[in-house]
């Protein structure tokens, strides 16, 4: 290792635009994590997560930052959060008891969906069930057609229904009226009725999502509804418990990479799936340079699951066409695949002998079999023990200690069960299947979409990440690994870099060659006034247009942007280029103006990391092992925070911090740049 000595200790952060303190506190499956930022310092920390009570581990965590920064919680000037309630209530199925209404003859939409099969070939595939069952589906006699209301609901059918409702004990309500995205009168009448009527909450699709497709905007809005509760009892339980503290109320990540007050967010409960996700790539644009590279592919291994993104031109890209657990959601969000192959995800042998990897997690109670807390199923964090990567005396989360016999214990008895010689041959063999599952992952959002993943940067975060970066890089061709200091707790360092978003959009299905931009200009002006009406500094704003397109007779769209004084021609062009980038040609058929869109951002203050360490970073060693090269290495061990900027450390070789582990293979180095930062490269002549 090359090192230049330093004379001062500590990671250093200065916000480009405030002194204030802040605190960002992102909810992950198995760690709660906190970024703190407090007298141009930077303090980190992390704490087990507390599941049935998150906002518990939350309070918890903000009380050991500010404790390891010796101040107290009321000093905090900015709260923001991100957290895992909403995607939880959908992937456990632990939502809220929803009704559904909707127009006479559509009551089996959420049930019909589209006619793509999940698996085209799988004969026994079968589609998700739906969140409403279709006892608690019911209809209403009206008509709206895409040109405006034909037959107009009946108030007292309406009361009548309320009454029905609360005869089901419902606990929230969605409604989707027919083309109420062109024209909302008739379900504004019903959601007015309801909302009177009633003591639950009220999701109107015109609200939610006005766009077309009725499948899409129905099925949002049943998420909307069937999230909103837990939604509306953990923010307000939080914004209590904050204020009895002294600690602002949260601004809570959405969906989009961007926060928002609780009270939108509690109304919009459907924006804040993929909170945490969100925040993590909104991170990792805020630190790393992409300049001289194509872009950023963001890989974040926590304890249940790796999410995947990419971040080009300094933005996340996002996307309106998103699934979980199978069910359409259509708001704008960062672009994340997820899949389950986390630290805690357990390791098992199927019907054919075979080694396979999660998606079931161990989770935080009772976690890996190393944690020492009654888990008794191998995950991938005991192969990491088991391989020398994390070692006896490594503090998780800073306090955790590590049980590393009864993790090789446990990896023998999944060995025996699998036929291999020992736990060292099963730790590979985990280590292998959760990498190749990754790597899968990677490809999908890269080589599947045109991009070269080799034009890339890998951005490794999360507890687990930077342990397999360089072996999924080294997979796809990748040649630089950029593993960002605060990378253990990089969502809730994302946090305090987001800035305040809002989007809002309508279906309009205009042909260009008669589309009036008068008639443009009059729904953006609309658009635009609704999400500043959301927006905390309507002044300090920057409002953003874009618009869907595609050709006439196509069913699929683009997305394009338009510019404040809108040019119709120029939004055609705009199209044509992006569908040739996108399919390789252009066509002469008529464009269409399907869906007008407006963002509303408000910018926050960006933390600027710089970095610097003090005294002897070297640790000590130990035995680790690495596939195809030498098998088991002496390999050194260091503290990460100590490293000093511009140090260079040659692999074999393991960075310890109190929130993750940074793995450099043999042949590999990483330079640590002047914001603590760690760039592993491989050597070209390995």
């Amino acid at each position: 290792m090359n090192d230049t000595p330093r004379s001062d200790e500590g990671t250093d952060t200065q916000p480009t635009d405030t002194d204030e303190t802040r605190i960002g506190v992102d909810v992950g499956g198995t760690f709660t994590d906190v970024a703190l930022s407090v007298d141009d310092h930077l303090v980190t920390a992390k704490v087990p997560t507390t599941t049935d009570r998150q906002h518990v581990g939350v309070l918890e965590g903000i009380a050991k930052a500010c404790d390891d920064a010796g101040i107290d919680p009321g000093e905090i000037d900015a709260f923001a959060h991100a957290m895992t309630v909403s995607v939880n209530a959908l992937l456990e199925r632990g939502g809220a008891k929803t009704a559904l209404v909707t127009t006479e003859g559509f009551r089996d939409v959420l049930e019909i969906g589209r006619q793509d099969r999940p698996d085209l070939y799988d004969l026994e595939a079968e589609k998700p069930e739906p969140l409403v069952p279709r006892r608690r589906r019911f209809e209403v006699d009206e008509r709206t057609t895409a040109e405006g209301v034909e037959r107009a609901v009946d108030p007292e059918e309406v009361r009548d229904l309320a009454s029905t409702l609360r005869e089901h004990d419902v606990e929230s309500v969605a409604i989707c009226l027919l083309h109420a995205y062109a024209d909302a009168d008739n379900e504004r009448r019903v959601a007015e009725i309801l909302r009177e009527e009633l003591e639950v909450p009220v999701s109107a699709s015109h609200e939610v999502l006005a766009e077309f497709r009725e499948f899409e905007r129905t099925s949002t809005t049943a998420v909307d509804a069937y999230v909103r509760p837990a939604i509306d009892r953990y923010v307000g339980r939080l914004v209590d418990e904050a204020e009895t503290s002294g600690i602002p109320a949260p601004q809570i990540m959405q969906a989009n990479g961007g926060i928002a007050d609780p009270e939108t967010v509690r109304d919009h409960a459907v924006t804040t799936t993929l909170s945490g996700p969100a925040a993590g790539v909104v991170g990792a644009a805020a630190t790393v340079d992409d300049a001289d590279v194509e872009g950023l592919v963001t890989f974040d291994m926590g304890g249940t699951s790796s999410d995947v993104s990419l971040v080009r031109e300094g933005e996340a890209e996002r996307t309106t066409d998103a699934e979980i657990d199978g069910l359409p959601i259509r708001t704008p969000m960062v672009d994340v695949n997820t899949v389950g192959a986390g630290g805690g995800s357990v390791a098992w042998v199927d019907d054919g002998g075979a080694l396979r990897v999660g998606p079931r997690s161990a989770g935080a109670e009772p976690g890996p079999v190393c944690y020492g807390k009654g888990g008794t199923e191998p995950t991938v964090t005991d192969a990491n023990v088991v391989l020398g990567y994390i070692g006896p005396d490594t503090a998780l989360g800073g306090e955790m200690t590590l049980d590393v016999e009864a993790a090789r214990d446990a990896l023998a008895d999944l060995a025996d069960e699998a036929g291999l010689e020992g736990a060292l041959e099963a730790a590979q063999g985990i280590y292998r299947v959760a990498n190749a599952t990754m790597t899968r992952t990677i490809r999908s959002v890269t080589v599947e979409r045109g991009h070269d993943p080799r034009e890339f940067a890998l951005v490794a975060f999360g507890g687990a990440g930077p342990m397999h970066a360089a072996a999924l890089a080294d997979s796809l061709g990748v040649d630089r690994v950029v593993v960002p200091r605060p990378g253990g707790v990089l969502s809730a360092f994302g946090l305090l870099a987001a800035d305040e978003s809002y989007d809002a959009a309508r279906t309009v299905q205009l042909a260009r060659a008669d589309a009036e931009p008068d008639r443009v200009d009059a729904v953006y002006d609309d658009l635009v006034e609704r999400v500043l009406a959301d927006a905390t500094d309507p002044g300090a704003a920057r409002i953003e247009r874009a618009a869907d397109c595609r050709y006439a007779g196509q069913s699929f769209e683009l997305t394009v942007p338009v510019d404040e004084s809108v040019d119709l021609d120029a939004v055609e062009e705009r199209f044509h280029a992006a569908h040739e980038r996108a399919y390789g040609y252009r066509m002469d058929e008529g464009v269409e103006i399907v869906t007008l869109r407006a963002s509303a951002t408000v910018g926050g203050a960006s933390p600027v990391v710089r970095h610097e360490g003090r005294g002897d970073a070297r640790l000590g060693t130990r035995e680790a092992y690495f596939p195809d090269t030498e098998g088991v290495r002496t390999t050194t061990v260091y503290g990460r925070d100590r490293l000093h900027s511009r140090t260079t450390v040659d692999g074999p070789a393991v960075l310890e911090q109190a929130e993750s582990t940074t793995v450099v293979p043999p042949g590999w180095t990483g330079d640590v740049l002047e914001d603590g930062t760690v760039v592993m490269t491989e050597d070209e002549t390995r």
